[in-house]
């Protein structure tokens, strides 16, 4: 692992006087803004007037303005919106406002990375990835604490970008945590490989194939759940808190025993060589071209599959469950 750098490797001096314009304002949006204005640091937000954002940033004391306003103000420009309307947002509002000596900084490097935003040469371009949700972020700042966080430089046109990204580390509370130094591409390419194979893809399809295996053996729905789905969360907890090794040390024997023996039998090496597949997908930039020349359907190519999941049984098993446990109403 290479250097991980805390607050006191870090002067927060570049950041002095600087705007920091936040371009969005949802789960990272929202929260990093809240952080960085709590830091002591200038922040103005660029909205699209009228909407729900628009009146949630009032209610937490911004005075929000049209995106091509904030980003003329702001001296670093943080775009913080999904990524498929980043490019026509950044070519309708943004790209004429980066003069030089400017910065342009992403949470995520899918948009650099691909070239669907090239900026010019004479304006910084750095990231910092926070590890967690934005609401996570906010209430671990909040509490005195905060998530690691990764940090990158993709252009040095000042000779200080590196010094930037720390320092706004610094400011969104991350480097109480420890934040770690990459590169756009690996950024990108690993956050895209583990989302596709274990975070999303990988663990919505072993629960789905679980539960699915127990009904059709002939398992009460209810039943399925709880030991495909439910209980997936407090193993993942434990591994979060304990390691692999920790887990193990806090289920039964029978327990250990089953998952040691059996696990390798289900994830198996022909698992693993999709997994390799999906490295070269990523890697050969196949899903970046296929995603892009999606960008502007996203909604519209997202929607039916979005409505598939909703249908299956397993999603109206766990409406009734998380009633149950309180967690929904």
């Amino acid at each position: 692992m290479g250097r991980v750098y805390y607050d006191k490797d870090i002067d927060m001096e570049v950041l002095r006087d600087k705007v920091f314009a936040v371009i969005g304002y949802g789960s990272q949006g929202r929260a990093q803004a809240l952080n960085l204005r709590d830091s002591g640091l200038r922040v103005t937000l660029g909205l699209r007037p009228g909407g729900a954002s628009w009146q949630k940033a009032r209610v937490d004391d911004f005075e929000p303005k049209e995106v091509s306003r904030a980003a003329r103000e702001g001296d670093v420009i943080l775009l913080l919106i999904p990524d498929p309307v980043q490019p026509s947002v950044y070519k309708s509002s943004i790209s004429s406002e980066l003069e030089s000596g400017k910065a342009l900084y992403f949470s995520h490097g899918f948009n650099v990375h691909f070239k669907q935003i090239v900026p010019p040469r004479d304006v910084d371009v750095v990231m910092v990835a926070p590890k967690g949700p934005g609401q996570r972020l906010r209430e671990t700042y909040q509490s005195g604490f905060g998530v690691p966080a990764l940090i990158a430089v993709y252009q040095n046109s000042s000779g200080s970008a590196k010094e930037l990204a720390l320092g706004i580390s610094k400011a969104l509370g991350c480097a109480r945590a420890g934040v770690l130094e990459t590169t756009f591409k690996d950024e990108t390419e690993s956050d895209l490989i583990g989302e596709q194979t274990v975070l999303v893809g990988g663990l919505m399809e072993l629960i789905k194939c679980g539960f699915e295996t127990l009904i059709e053996a002939g398992y009460e729905p209810e039943l399925a759940y709880f030991e495909a789905c439910n209980e997936a969360k407090l193993i993942m907890d434990l591994i979060y808190e304990r390691g692999i090794t920790g887990m193990l040390k806090g289920v039964s024997d029978t327990a250990k025993y089953g998952g040691i023996t059996v696990g390798p039998k289900i994830i198996d090496a022909h698992v693993k060589q999709n997994m390799r597949e999906t490295v070269k997908y990523v890697q050969s930039r196949a899903f970046a071209k296929e995603w892009t020349n999606r960008f502007e359907r996203s909604n519209e190519i997202l929607g039916p599959m979005m409505k598939k999941i909703e249908r299956h049984p397993i999603e109206r098993v766990g409406k009734k469950i998380r009633k149950m446990a309180g967690l929904e109403k």
